[in-house]
């Protein structure tokens, strides 16, 4: 069974900045894509960006330019850089990995709370 942990979150001023980090533990890293999801209160999840296994990476229109997700596979963990943020970014946000390498496999962390509030 495949963990993931996120840790970073917390409540920062709008135009501020936060580092989200998700360690996942499996010693097959490298096969799993990887992405970031959140859910804002009434609001459906929604994906926030991806990074496949061999790195190509995709962002959701809202965040493009100010969000940078990551991964470091020798230390199985996943970023999420997050700079200029709004009142609209608060949200739980919560990492995924998945993979279709011998079968599907989908695995999510417990999520992290982040409030942008002056």
């Amino acid at each position: 069974q495949v963990q993931l942990v996120e840790s970073g979150g917390g409540l920062v001023q709008p135009g501020g900045s936060l580092r989200l980090s998700c360690a996942v533990s499996t010693s097959r890293f490298g096969i799993f894509n990887a992405g970031w999801y959140r859910q804002a209160p009434g609001k459906e999840r929604e994906r926030v960006a991806r990074i496949s296994a061999g790195s190509q990476i995709v962002y959701a229109d809202s965040v493009k330019g100010r969000f940078s997700i990551s991964r470091d596979d020798r230390r199985n963990m996943v970023y999420l850089q997050m700079n200029s943020l709004k009142p609209e970014d608060t949200a739980i946000y919560y990492c995924k990995v998945w993979t279709n390498y011998g079968g599907t496999y989908e695995y999510w962390g417990q999520g992290t709370q982040v409030t942008v509030s002056s």
